[in-house]
């Protein structure tokens, strides 16, 4: 079991998180302009990164609040917790 330390609670195991995506993903400024293909796009399209990745996690078995990692996808290795 992998631990994960969240910003707030400390080193717990990895069963206590939910995986939220991609971190710094910014909401299209004008959503009602987007094609169906543009929404697609922003929904279902993200960057896939060998090596450090930004992402977005939550503690919802503990404090429940959202945090940025930063996490090795060769390794999955957690690099750096930060609140967020």
């Amino acid at each position: 079991m992998q631990l994960i330390a969240c910003p707030w609670c400390g080193p717990r195991e990895e069963i206590e998180f939910s995986y939220g995506g991609q971190a710094d993903v910014a909401y299209p400024e004008h959503p009602a302009s987007l094609t169906d293909e543009q929404w697609a796009h922003f929904v279902f399209f993200r960057d896939n990164p060998k090596g450090p990745f930004a992402e977005r996690w939550v503690h919802t078995a503990g404090c429940r609040r959202w945090f940025t990692a930063v996490r090795d996808t060769r390794t999955h290795r957690f690099l750096k917790e930060v609140p967020r």
